[in-house]
């Protein structure tokens, strides 16, 4: 028996993500607030890049689950705001690597604060015990689908 007990209005909101883009939009407004002049899509670049420093396009496409058109864009908008430098890859010279500058090194605990504090927003007034159970929700559906 299936687990899918959605009406059919109901299906659209849960692949849409809500939360999700409600959660984006409140973090770029905090960002613009604070004086962070950068997208959340570049945020997200920049998060995976501060997690590991010198990371292929191609890694970065896969850990931000974007196509190459779109991490070639975000990454050129990024050296235009001097946060990436591009380096060519030693090993395979048709490879660039990116590269974070000192000005984004020096944005990393501001950001990361600004995103922290905007967690606490969307998290108020949820149970602990809830918000663990739905990440392993989420997650048991991410592994179904991968």
């Amino acid at each position: 028996m299936p687990n899918n007990q959605f009406k059919r209005g109901e299906l659209y909101s849960f692949i849409t993500g809500k939360a999700s883009t409600a959660i984006a939009r409140r973090l770029q407004k905090n960002f613009k607030q604070q004086g962070v002049e950068i997208t959340i899509e570049q945020w997200s670049v920049l998060y995976h890049l501060w997690k590991q420093d010198g990371m292929s396009q191609q890694e970065l496409c896969n850990s931000t689950f974007r196509d190459k058109p779109s991490i070639t864009r975000l990454v050129d908008n990024l050296e235009k705001q001097k946060l990436v430098k591009r380096v060519s890859s030693k090993e395979d010279r048709r490879m660039n690597m990116i590269f974070l500058t000192e000005t984004a090194k020096r944005l990393q605990d501001q950001s990361m604060d600004i995103a922290n504090q905007t967690l606490n927003e969307a998290l108020e007034g949820v149970d602990v015990g809830d918000i663990d159970l739905c990440k392993a929700v989420l997650q048991q559906v991410y592994d179904n689908l991968k």
